[in-house]
């Protein structure tokens, strides 16, 4: 990326502002989120910002970037800066990556085909989600020749594993990340709290639906009905009717069919695979010649261990607090396991990221490339398309200004001595 785009990035914003303009997101992440709030519905805030427990981990990754902090060099000639990198032979105008983030359509209607659109033109990789709402094949068209990668979580059925899989060779994606920290779902008050789960209603599958092995599995048995008794009521009949419309086709030829409700059922009982290991890693390196990256990785020995299994690259990530309450920081894990790769294979890290000086840090901690989540989708919630484009051309400024200013002219000149503590 050029140089100059972060001059020209606040010379639009100060220009603008000259004719009363003001930015189309806020360019703060307090903010953004506290605007995004307010134009969200309740259980579609606690679902996007809501993590595990007492949230702690939330927390943890925040303070965590908060206790390192950037030491300044002086005199250095930063007229020229480039911020490009190179990831698995494709060169990136920055070293970042749209995070994958389910049920983008509790943010808006346009979901993960906004997004899309918005991170082709940024030239910034998405990695679809498995918990897509809008198809992986409709958002790679939207997309062109941008680059972008796909998200797997391995469910129970093996079959619909390899069926993702060639879907995401065939629809041009670039790597297969593998989620390892949701084999099963955190424990999420916020979401408990106001008892809403949106795959419930139908939401989120949109790559289950759209697959033909998992429509066909709807014609085996019924997954066994769950213990508790279901009430029926007035809420229950709007879920229900919730479900169907979100259901590809028709309302009427939905209800007729029963097909939602039993797509929904069909998904529950095969989303999550608790009982995967090691072992099952090479069913997928056998399926693909993309490169494989474990995310969820905390440990340097599971680092290691991921190697031995000739995965191509690791994300550090706590789920962005999501699963595991109490758990370590994203940020504070990177260390350890850049140490453990050794510069065998990239790595990237996730959880936190707000702005430019989060990303300096999480590379002069030795990631590759980071990943921004949460930010996006508030400012997906807000305007859409133009609200993550806008998004991402801020935090792309933001962190080739401050790259600038702590004296590095490259990403390859950002290191560990780039860094302090506070005390």
């Amino acid at each position: 990326m050029a140089s100059e785009a972060a001059i020209r990035r606040q010379g639009e914003v100060y220009v603008g502002g000259m004719a009363g303009e003001r930015p189309l997101v806020p360019v703060d992440a307090r903010r953004l989120e506290e605007a995004a709030r307010r134009k969200m519905s309740p259980e579609a805030y606690a679902y996007v910002a809501g993590g595990a427990g007492s949230e702690s981990t939330v927390r943890a990754n925040r303070e965590a970037f908060e206790r390192r902090r950037i030491v300044p060099r002086m005199l250095r000639d930063v007229s020229e800066r480039e911020i490009g990198i190179e990831l698995f032979g494709r060169a990136l105008p920055a070293p970042l990556l749209v995070a994958p983030i389910g049920v983008l359509e509790l943010a808006h209607p346009d979901a993960d085909l906004a997004v899309a659109r918005a991170a082709a033109e940024a030239g910034v990789p998405m990695i679809f989600s498995s918990q897509a709402s809008v198809s992986m094949e409709e958002c790679a068209r939207a997309m062109g020749e941008a680059p972008r990668w796909f998200q797997l979580y391995w469910s129970k059925n093996d079959a619909l594993v390899e069926s993702f899989v060639h879907r995401a060779e065939t629809s041009g994606c670039e790597a297969i990340v593998v989620t390892l920290d949701t084999t099963l779902l955190g424990w999420r008050a916020r979401d408990l709290d106001l008892g809403y789960l949106p795959f419930l209603r139908g939401k989120g599958i949109a790559q289950y639906v759209s697959d033909p092995v998992f429509m066909a599995s709807l014609n085996d048995p019924a997954p066994s009905a769950a213990a508790q008794k279901r009430r029926v009521n007035l809420h229950t009949l709007r879920a229900f009717a919730e479900l169907t419309r979100a259901h590809p086709g028709g309302f009427l030829k939905n209800l007729r069919s029963g097909v939602p409700l039993a797509a929904v059922q069909r998904f529950i009982a095969t989303y999550s695979r608790p009982s995967l290991t090691w072992d099952d890693l090479p069913f997928l390196r056998e399926r693909t010649k993309l490169p494989v990256l474990l995310k969820g990785i905390l440990h340097p020995d599971d680092a290691r261990r991921a190697l031995d299994h000739g995965v191509d690259g690791i994300v550090v990530s706590n789920h962005g607090g999501r699963q595991v309450d109490g758990a370590i920081a994203a940020l504070d894990a990177l260390p350890s396991v850049v140490d453990a790769v050794a510069g065998r294979v990239p790595v990237l890290m996730d959880s936190g990221i707000r702005g430019g000086a989060d990303v300096f840090k999480a590379l002069a901690l030795g990631a590759r490339a980071v990943c921004v989540g949460r930010p996006y989708v508030y400012a997906l919630a807000l305007h859409g398309r133009a609200g993550v484009l806008e998004l991402l051309r801020n935090l792309v400024a933001d962190f080739e200004l401050t790259m600038g200013l702590a004296g590095c002219r490259t990403v390859a000149e950002i290191g560990p001595e780039c860094l302090g503590t506070d005390g």
